[in-house]
């Protein structure tokens, strides 16, 4: 059993397990932290960014001010945004059988493999992740076609100009393999792949193992998976949550008795409490608004934002924010907003029973009808004719590198009365609004992820108990940052097996055992002696045949009878001969009774030797051995066949024949 791990961003995982004849993708997810080495694509033209100068080296040698531009110190590329892909060269992709998917964030990468590789196999997800990743797909590949950049850059991803750049750009990792966003036809095409599970439901993979997607807790219709065949178990954890949000809980004791837990996506914060940022996210949009200012909320366009617009509907009365327009932007806003009120199988207990009330689960529904939140697809069109100030506005990317997000930012950042509050914790603030500085506007970091921290895992893994547990490098030692903090790291007994991007790893245990079928017929002919009290054995003679992963035993075929000839054939073609088995022997052959055994047959001079196994008899007279051992007994008579064939009668008088 191996894994083959395709992704170094542990909360963006692709790894692929090969068990049992079957090659399972766990997950492919779309390291967009590229994205912040490049300008912002704006919406409409901007002159600040038009006017950035060019990057040349110190000494001259290195002219790329077409390709890359300065802004406060930083140097960006100027071209398309670009996403660091899964690995596609340690294993060939269109071997993959199936694609397991654990919530929607972790499918943004699947065009890429399913489209480009080869990949002919099924991808298992569940409605919700399926219906909530194609939007933001979709959203990701709109932000990207409405602003089209003419010029591509590639002359800085060569290695040896890689090197010599500055800061980040020249430590990023694999540019050579970095990507411009698919098309709506990959999305489409990729997403046609998809099967759609349920909870606990069984899936046979050729036979050979049984996948299973379990509640996970974190998001809608987000799974943990369990891969497991008749004799072996293993568990893949990615993105859990024990916190009681809108998702269903998360179902733990189904993860009991793993030989292998494969442990991903754990939270980014580990030092943030989600309740916490809940507060301060409310404290200082309320502030703001009171000092006449603007809210600029970058996030995505489902998940988190229903946990937001929940917050703030408890919290805009008792703060008298009741006359203050919300508005969410994004091209896929309006699907987002109802998805979430039609998915209620796969709500909390506590909201799904609103739907039979009937009350729509999520209060967002009735900030709408009241129109305290208004929705819009883009800032063109409507919203720029219904538009008023002060307001609180939800919008995407929360890179701050494209979709509407970039024209706020140039609308609002001049002003030291907005705010931006970022709660998406993918990105460092620190770089997302690094190509905007100077800004005048405040900055306030609220990042809200609800997923596992490092005591809740401790806890868990304590009561699931895997044998063993595989994780990323960065689980197994303190962030870099704070380096003396080991209560952020995971430490078990046996320490966990860490992985990294490109690493194989050999798991730790082997198949041992194969589940084989008797079929009726040949279990009828079996006549079981008892050999123990209680214990009975039978010998079986039979065909096996393997089909589908699946064995079974079956009587040997009897040859058929010859067809009477009157013409005499020069060759006969005779069916193979069907021998008879020979009697199976078991028990132990006594020592003193055996030499008794030989005295009375005329055996007198009897050397007997012990040895770690058992004895050696020496037949003086007859010069002959006998070897007396736990699992075998072997005589040593040179050209005297007689006694050989006697001694070995009086050995199987003590043995039980089946």
């Amino acid at each position: 059993m191996k894994l083959y791990c395709l992704s170094g961003h542990p909360t963006l995982p692709c790894n692929v397990l090969k068990f049992k004849s079957t090659t399972i993708m766990l997950d492919c997810g779309l390291d967009t932290t590229s994205v912040l080495q490049f300008l912002p694509l704006p919406l409409v033209h901007s002159p600040r960014l038009s006017k950035l100068p060019g990057w040349v080296s110190k000494d001259g040698t290195i002219n790329l001010e077409k390709e890359l531009k300065e802004c406060a110190g930083r140097i960006f590329v100027d071209s398309q945004p670009e996403f660091c892909l899964p690995e596609k060269e340690l294993l060939d992709l269109s071997t993959i059988d199936v694609i397991l998917i654990s919530n929607y964030h972790c499918m943004m990468a699947l065009p890429y493999i399913t489209e480009h590789t080869g990949f002919t196999g099924t991808v298992y997800a569940t409605e919700p992740t399926l219906q909530i990743g194609r939007l933001l797909m979709e959203e990701l590949v709109n932000f990207m076609e409405r602003v089209p950049k003419a010029q591509s850059a590639t002359c800085w991803k060569y290695k040896e100009v890689q090197r010599l750049l500055p800061g980040p750009l020249k430590d990023a990792v694999e540019v050579s393999t970095w990507k411009r966003c698919y098309s709506m036809q990959d999305v489409n095409s990729a997403l046609s792949k998809v099967q759609l599970v349920g909870y606990s439901q069984k899936v046979e993979l050729f036979g050979a193992v049984q996948v299973t997607p379990l509640s996970s807790g974190y998001s809608l219709g987000s799974s943990n998976w369990i891969i497991q065949s008749h004799y072996e178990k293993v568990s893949y954890v990615s993105g859990s949550s024990l916190l009681t949000t809108h998702p269903q809980p998360m179902d733990q004791s189904s993860l009991k008795n793993s030989d292998v837990l494969i442990l991903t996506g754990l939270t980014q914060m580990p030092t943030a409490n989600p309740d916490g940022m809940l507060g301060d996210f409310c404290s200082n949009l309320a502030m703001t608004i009171r000092a006449g200012g603007n809210v600029l909320v970058p996030c995505y366009s489902s998940g988190v934002i229903y946990d937001l617009l929940e917050c703030l509907y408890q919290f805009i009365e008792n703060a008298n924010l009741g006359s203050t327009p919300f508005y969410f932007i994004s091209p896929v806003a309006n699907s987002s907003l109802e998805f979430s009120q039609i998915f209620a199988e796969w709500l909390c207990h506590n909201k799904q029973s609103k739907v039979y009330l009937p009350e729509p689960p999520f209060p967002h529904a009735e900030l709408i009808q009241t129109n305290k939140l208004k929705h819009y697809p883009s800032i063109h069109g409507d919203f720029s004719s219904e538009f008023r100030q002060p307001c609180v506005v939800f919008t995407g990317h929360p890179s701050l590198r494209f979709g509407d997000v970039v024209h706020f930012m140039e609308l609002w950042g001049k002003s030291s009365l907005n705010t931006i509050i970022f709660t998406e914790p993918d990105f460092s603030y620190l770089d997302a609004l690094a190509p905007y500085q100077p800004l005048a506007m405040k900055c306030v970091y609220c990042p809200i992820d609800t997923r596992l921290n490092f005591h809740q895992v401790s806890k868990l893994l304590k009561e699931v108990q895997p044998l063993h547990v595989v994780c990323p490098e960065q689980y197994t030692q303190p962030p870099p940052a704070q380096s003396h903090r080991s209560d952020l790291m995971l430490e078990l007994q046996p320490p966990p097996m860490p992985y990294r991007r490109c690493s194989v790893l050999g798991l730790p245990f082997r198949r041992r055992w194969e589940r084989i079928q008797l079929l009726p017929e040949l279990a009828k002919s079996l006549v079981p002696s008892e050999i123990k009290p209680g214990i009975s054995v039978a010998t079986v003679s039979a065909v096996l045949q393997s089909k589908d992963n699946k064995h079974t035993l079956q009587p040997v075929p009897k040859p058929p009878p010859l067809p009477p000839s009157k013409k005499r054939k020069r060759v006969v073609e005779e069916p193979p001969e069907v021998l008879a088995p020979k009697p199976l022997l078991s028990g132990a052959v006594p020592l003193e009774a055996f030499l008794a055994m030989l005295h009375k047959h005329g055996i007198t001079e009897v050397k007997v030797e012990e040895t770690a196994d058992g004895h050696i008899l020496h037949l003086q007279a007859e010069d002959t051995l006998i070897q007396l051992e736990e699992d075998g007994t072997h005589i040593v008579c040179d050209d005297n066949e007689p006694l050989r064939t006697a001694l070995r009668d009086l050995v199987l008088r003590f043995l039980m024949k089946l």
